[in-house]
């Protein structure tokens, strides 16, 4: 591996007290660059005090359109919001059939986006990139007012929703999943890439992010071996760590005893990476304005 840059970020940061701990613990161990705060977490508060307590975390916003309440007035936000009239659709399946059919508007969503941005800037934190709950930025609907935002907002970078071929193969147990993002991939990388704020620079992403298809399954053996494959360039690892407590058993996630799996490979794997890859550094969004060519995405 030639020089090589990473960004270990793990998502729903304000989600449960455990995840929060998780993601302090991690950071504070020097194995963890980077988290995705929700707006709509019910442990916002919590998280944001550890990002105020630990200010070399880079912290971005997760902007979640689906699954949960949003921060907007509902009645503002109409094509988002589920028949209940005050939360967002709980199946992604249903936001992406309606995301597909023209039923949800970018302004609705450029307006509840922002809100949710606006909630955290408001807390004092600032915010070194966007990315989305479930990738939903992968579709070019939502990509082009969050990229809006990001410009206007003043918010560097955002995530590369898309995933290499060469970290997908390597995911255990994902055949479906891998299958999905890559159908998904065929018709929206191209466009991502092409959105103004991308191509002028004024927000830069990374050349990919990987362990998406191994979300629910990474473990120190599939991390061991994905970290291992990166090529040079700068690349995104997202993770979702956290522990496996009655809070977590408290909210809707698929994603329960493997958050406890995935903060023990990060504690096991990330300190062995950096012992026998030194030219491998490890950042945050915030510092990946310093580079160039980080746009294009490796296959």
């Amino acid at each position: 591996m030639g020089s090589c840059r990473l960004i270990i970020n793990a998502d729903d940061f304000g989600l449960t007290p455990g995840i929060n701990r998780a993601i302090a613990q991690l950071h504070r161990g020097n194995v963890l660059t980077s988290a995705t705060l929700m707006a709509t977490g019910p442990e916002f508060d919590e998280a944001i005090a550890i990002a105020r307590a630990n200010p070399s975390l880079g912290v971005g916003c997760h902007i979640v359109l689906t699954d949960g309440i949003p921060v907007s007035p509902p009645e503002t936000i109409p094509t988002l919001i589920d028949d209940d009239g005050r939360s967002f659709r709980h199946s992604l399946a249903t936001f992406v059939r309606a995301l597909l059919r023209g039923h949800i508007s970018e302004e609705d969503i450029e307006r509840e986006a922002l809100a949710q941005i606006h909630k955290l800037q408001n807390a004092g934190i600032a915010l070194t990139h966007l990315d989305t709950h479930k990738h939903t930025h992968l579709f070019p609907a939502i990509s082009r007012p969050l990229l809006r935002l990001a410009e206007r907002c003043s918010i560097g970078a955002v995530r590369n929703p898309f995933e290499p071929v060469w970290s997908s193969r390597l995911a255990p147990n994902a055949l479906l999943r891998r299958a999905q993002f890559h159908t998904i991939g065929w018709f929206g990388r191209k466009p991502f890439h092409e959105i103004p704020q991308l191509r002028s620079g004024h927000v830069v992403t990374t050349d990919g992010t990987i362990g998406i298809s191994a979300t629910g399954h990474l473990n120190s053996s599939s991390l061991h071996k994905t970290l291992h494959a990166m090529p040079e360039g700068t690349w995104e690892l997202v993770c979702h760590p956290g522990y496996n407590d009655a809070s977590l058993a408290a909210v809707t996630t698929r994603l329960r005893a493997s958050r406890e799996v995935e903060r023990r490979a990060l504690l096991e794997e990330v300190p062995n990476l950096l012992r026998t890859l030194p030219a491998l550094e490890l950042i945050h969004y915030g510092e990946i304005h310093q580079l160039t060519g980080c746009s294009e995405g490796h296959q």
